[in-house]
């Protein structure tokens, strides 16, 4: 079995190369200032190699702007880039922050999660072009880069293309009404049609993981949720069908303690916040297990069980295929700004609903009102997210379950 440091004593025919942000002077502004609304090319490469490391870091006035900063990649002369990202979600931090993050492909590193790298190998047969883009109303006055490659032969470069898509969903509960953990009935999903979507592509490759940051404005538990990735093209159920969002990213009951393995973790919780409240960002990196596909992947997660809740989801998925493909049109700069945060004041207000609907004051422990908690509990219980097709797998699916479980039990009497 190979380990991460076989390869090192290797020798290759490679060249190294860097592009840097470096004084071509011999100065000391080794760094480049990005107008408002300005696009920059960091690197323009002809021919063959691999992109070995990425690192960033930036002095900008907006402290939107690892948001409003959007990174382009395009590959042997694709006219669409195959990356096209926030450049603060590219690189594990999300809602415009800044925080230590800790993975094996990318990181945030000190201080405060200020430098930002990268060690996904890139490929490329017929040239690269890496473009930085900023988007914000402020100049960016000092953007200091590395871009560290190799040149090698076209035949050395013949593996997948990376790419890379940002995806948001202020995402509304499928059944049209929130219920999680005890508080009523649930509907039956059996579709991936309200879901959060991760990765949408065609092509042959394989997915190897995805950031995953969540802004939750109710105490409920959204890690309900089930992953779902559906393989080729095939019909429901998918191939890959997980059990609960926390359990997708390694974790178990609740991301509420800060975490970082090579390959997994949690590196921004909710703090402070009461249960599942604010926002949290977890991580996964296949790099052990990528999901293969030869014709098309779709991979996405519910928003706790059957898309019962709200929240603000946005994802980074990684992977790598070929052809190269065009990832989805980034969102206006407008609509990629974070949510308000929500307080003692919104809970106030939120009482003073809850007393309405009761018709007098109460204490907030109460149940719904008995005609409220009908009405919800039927729209839930009625509603089976799905075909009929899908309906009646899933049914097979769940016979075939028990069929298995009780020869179980018969082998253990």
């Amino acid at each position: 079995m190979a380990g991460l440091l076989d390869t090192l004593p290797r020798i290759t025919a490679a060249r190294s190369r860097r592009c840097s942000s470096y004084d071509r002077g011999g100065g000391n502004t080794d760094c480049i200032r990005i107008a408002p609304g300005a696009t920059v090319t960091l690197a323009e490469i002809a021919g063959a190699g691999v992109i070995r490391h990425l690192w960033f870091t930036f002095n900008h006035a907006d402290p939107m702007h690892r948001r409003n900063l959007v990174l382009r990649m395009y590959w042997d002369g694709c006219a669409q880039p195959s990356v096209a990202c926030p450049v603060g979600d590219f690189f594990g931090q999300g809602w415009g922050e800044r925080y230590n993050y800790v993975a094996l492909p990318v990181c945030a590193a000190p201080k405060d999660g200020n430098a930002l790298v990268s060690y996904f190998p890139m490929p490329f047969a017929r040239g690269a072009r890496l473009e930085l883009e900023n988007q914000s109303a402020q100049a960016c006055d000092a953007c200091y880069y590395y871009i560290d490659y190799e040149e090698c032969r076209p035949s050395d470069c013949a593996d997948g293309r990376f790419h890379a898509c940002w995806r948001r969903s202020l995402h509304q509960p499928a059944a049209g009404a929130q219920l999680e953990w005890g508080m009523g009935q649930h509907a039956f999903n059996v579709t991936d049609r309200y879901n959060h979507p991760i990765i949408d592509t065609r092509g042959r490759g394989h997915y190897v993981g995805v950031q995953y940051y969540v802004d939750s404005p109710t105490p409920l538990w959204y890690g309900e949720g089930d992953d779902m990735f559906f393989i080729d093209g095939e019909p429901w159920p998918p191939s890959l069908h997980g059990t609960g969002t926390e359990d997708y990213f390694n974790t178990a009951w609740g991301p509420k303690e800060q975490f970082a393995h090579l390959y997994f973790g949690a590196p921004r919780i909710n703090a402070g916040q009461s249960d599942w409240f604010g926002r949290t960002h977890v991580y996964r990196f296949h790099l052990e297990d990528p999901i293969r596909f030869e014709k098309s992947l779709r991979g996405s997660i519910e928003v706790g069980h059957a898309n019962c809740l709200q929240s603000d989801t946005v994802t980074v998925a990684y992977w790598y295929q070929t052809p190269c493909a065009p990832v989805p049109l980034l969102p206006p700069v407008a609509q990629r700004q974070n949510m308000p945060a929500l307080g003692v004041h919104e809970l106030q207000r939120w009482r003073g609903a809850f007393n309405e609907l009761h018709g007098k004051a109460v204490w907030g422990h109460e149940d719904w009102p008995p005609a409220i908690k009908r009405a919800l509990e039927r729209r839930f219980f009625k509603k089976s997210l799905g075909s009929a097709r899908a309906r009646g797998a899933a049914a097979r699916e769940l016979a075939a379950q028990q069929r298995m479980l009780r020869r179980r039990v018969k082998r253990s009497l």
